[in-house]
């Protein structure tokens, strides 16, 4: 999913160069996709920056795997609908799964393109999905989980997805939390900007890597009509992928496998990451983890 304004950043964060040949961040993330068995990779972007998007990464994909390239917009709507006057924020991460309905075709996964998730998560991904196979009634789904103080940046708040899971291993709910925050060390949330929560940085937390068998996409489908009807900001709302499959759980449609990883997240939410980002991709090629030009 590359689709994302990235206002907090202050930029075109997906196409920020960190690696030490101008590789970016989804370089690195379909390198690791490939190398776990993944075949087929499908970008979810707007219309505005896919010229520049696909000529920063397309052409190096060529000869190594099928690409397709998918435009997230608001204007794809249910018949009878029509986007709401004043609304330019995308409508979600939910609504762009929804936008590949016509390119997937088996199991696949869906991640962020500013995120770095690690080689070891994406064959955990690969693994578990060679052998997805839903139920009559209950579709079988999986989740990489991360230590959220491996997740957390000190350059301002975070939103992630803090899970509770069974004790055998799968996704029972889990809890936006919209503004995570370090203070000395310790991450806090607030849901008022005034009351802050201590929560431990073992607890899981989800960063959009999901495993999904094609039932969820007619899901994703049946259940944005309701989105929309129930919208109370129909200029902020947003159709999120975590909240989907909540429900689904809670309905006892779906079981989620959390896959449980200690790959250390890099992200690029402000500017100030950026950084980071390229300090630890640089200890991973001194490692030999990544080869020094990614693609040659």
């Amino acid at each position: 999913m590359a689709a994302g304004i990235g206002s907090r950043y202050g930029g075109l964060k997906q196409i920020d160069p960190i690696g030490p040949n101008g590789e970016i961040i989804i370089d690195y993330s379909i390198y690791d996709a490939l190398h776990a068995g993944f075949t087929n990779v499908v970008f979810i972007v707007r219309d505005e920056i896919l010229k520049e998007f696909s000529a920063r990464i397309g052409r190096k994909l060529e000869g190594r795997c099928d690409v397709s390239y998918v435009i997230q917009r608001l204007s794809d709507l249910p018949s009878g609908y029509a986007v709401p006057a004043g609304r330019t924020k995308p409508w979600g991460t939910a609504h762009a799964v929804h936008a590949c309905r016509d390119v997937i075709d088996g199991p696949f996964a869906v991640i962020n393109a500013d995120d770095f998730y690690g080689g070891s998560a994406y064959r955990l991904l690969y693994d578990y999905l060679l052998h997805a196979h839903d139920q009559k009634d209950l579709c079988d789904y999986c989740m990489i989980s991360y230590l959220l103080g491996n997740t957390l940046t000190e350059h301002g708040h975070v939103a992630r997805g803090v899970c509770s899971v069974s004790d055998d291993g799968y996704l029972l709910d889990i809890h936006e939390r919209k503004r995570i925050e370090l203070f000395d060390g310790t991450p806090r949330f607030t849901e008022d900007g005034e009351n802050w929560i201590s929560v431990s940085p073992d607890a899981p937390v989800s960063m959009n890597m999901w495993g999904f068998t094609r039932s969820l996409l007619s899901e994703l489908g049946s259940r944005f009509e309701r989105f929309l009807d129930a919208m109370s900001d129909p200029s902020k709302d947003e159709y999120l992928l975590p909240e989907l499959v909540g429900e689904l759980i809670s309905e006892e449609m779906a079981s989620v496998k959390v896959l449980r990883t200690d790959e250390k997240w890099f992200g690029v939410t402000y500017r100030e990451d950026r950084a980071r980002v390229q300090e630890g991709i640089r200890k991973l090629i001194e490692q030999g983890i990544y080869p020094r030009d990614l693609w040659t």
